[in-house]
């Protein structure tokens, strides 16, 4: 259960609802994709995280696991594909090319993993 602080006003006690520490921090391009996901996908889901206070610590939790599956996932997938820094120095946009595509996949990944389940 959430624990309710309140503040008085006048003749009224009003309850006081600030930002949590999770709320405080902005969402990233993961984090915003799961939320439209949940809300328009998964209203139940959406709606049980909302009023029990953890949608933003999941929405941030998402944002994390993301960028470090997609750094992960970069890594990997460029060493299996051979886009060096050789690959750089000699051919500019054969390796920007290459590393967009590479980053394509690395995200059609992790959408289907975290995002829109």
């Amino acid at each position: 259960m959430i624990e309710q602080n309140y503040k008085h006003s006048e003749d009224y006690l009003l309850p006081d609802l600030g930002l949590t520490d999770a709320e405080k921090l902005p969402l990233g391009k993961y984090g915003l994709l799961r939320q439209r996901y949940l809300e328009e996908n998964r209203p139940d889901l959406y709606t049980r995280l909302m009023l029990s206070g953890k949608l933003m610590e999941h929405l941030q939790e998402i944002e994390r696991t993301a960028q470090s599956r997609l750094e992960s996932l970069m890594s990997q997938l460029s060493k299996q594909a051979d886009v060096t820094e050789e690959l750089k120095a000699r051919d500019q946009m054969a390796w920007v090319q290459r590393m967009n595509a590479l980053q394509d996949q690395a995200e059609e990944m992790i959408l289907s993993e975290l995002i829109y389940t």
